[in-house]
């Protein structure tokens, strides 16, 4: 598998130049596996660019798009998903439960005068929703891809990848406090992310901040230090950036991070989720 993040950033898109290095769109990230098919993550802003290189290739006219809730900005990047405008593409959805619900909402919410001038039945591309994660893995290509739910208000779904003996797995708007609902504790993550080759989880808040926030729905970077040993990943990226973050910072939170990981004497890489970059899962 390769990843490719094209958004980065929680909450709002925050561009300018504070934000270059790792990224200003709202969450997007493609999943491309070993047999070419494309899987992509949310539909945050950093879809809009995503889907301009998808409809620009020859060949392949079809993604899975998983879900991890309908929070606005996982979801505003969709009316701008090219893709959706052209009648060769297929695009089957699958995630939250009520995925469908908050991707027709951009279009079809009738409060006021509407959030967008065209209407979802106006999409020229097959859109389905599949509903088979919440029954069990779901094979695509040869990835299997598990479900876990979230700590994060009205819920959200988290995703394991494995292709080929690696393992990638994916959880952002997750608050990892010992107070969680049932199935959610940090013990029970620290079981999904078993031995992952590549833990991608939202790292939003420092401790301090977490203390003010908490009950938000998003971690802070020393729970997700935690997880990442307790589980015995590989690496890690933390993921969700604060979008009031400048880069200066970010890269202080990953350098009190290693320090930290070196002290412990635990293996596992730390980095930040960088808008454009690819990873490969295993490399």
């Amino acid at each position: 598998m390769q990843i490719t993040f094209w958004g980065t950033r929680g909450s709002i898109a925050a561009p300018g130049r504070d934000t270059v290095v790792f990224g200003g769109n709202t969450c997007c990230v493609e999943v491309t596996t070993a047999g070419g098919r494309t899987i992509v993550i949310d539909a945050g802003s950093g879809i809009r660019p995503l889907g301009e290189k998808l409809a620009s290739r020859e060949g392949g006219h079809e993604v899975l798009l998983l879900m991890t809730h309908n929070h606005w900005d996982h979801v505003q990047g969709f009316p701008f998903f090219k893709p959706a405008y052209l009648k060769e593409w297929t695009i089957r959805v699958d995630g939250f439960h009520s995925c469908m619900k908050g991707l027709r909402a951009i279009f079809d919410n009738r409060m006021g005068d509407g959030f967008f001038p065209i209407a979802f039945e106006a999409l020229k591309a097959d859109i389905r929703f599949i509903d088979r994660i919440g029954k069990g893995p779901l094979v695509w290509d040869d990835v299997v891809i598990d479900a876990m739910p979230l700590q994060h208000p009205q819920g959200g779904v988290g995703f394991r990848f494995r292709e080929d003996g690696r393992s990638f797995v994916f959880l952002t708007d997750n608050e990892l406090r010992e107070d969680a609902w049932a199935g959610r504790k940090p013990s029970d993550y620290v079981r999904f992310c078993r031995e992952a080759d590549l833990l991608v989880h939202d790292a939003q808040y420092t401790p301090a901040e977490h203390a003010e926030r908490c009950g938000w729905g998003h971690s802070d970077h020393a729970a997700v230090v935690d997880l990442a040993i307790e589980a015995g990943t590989k690496r890690l990226l933390f993921f969700h950036h604060d979008p009031g973050r400048a880069d200066a910072e970010l890269s202080a939170i990953l350098d009190d991070s290693r320090r930290f990981l070196r002290d412990r004497g635990a293996g596992t890489e730390i980095d930040a989720a960088r808008e454009g970059a690819h990873v490969r899962v295993g490399v």
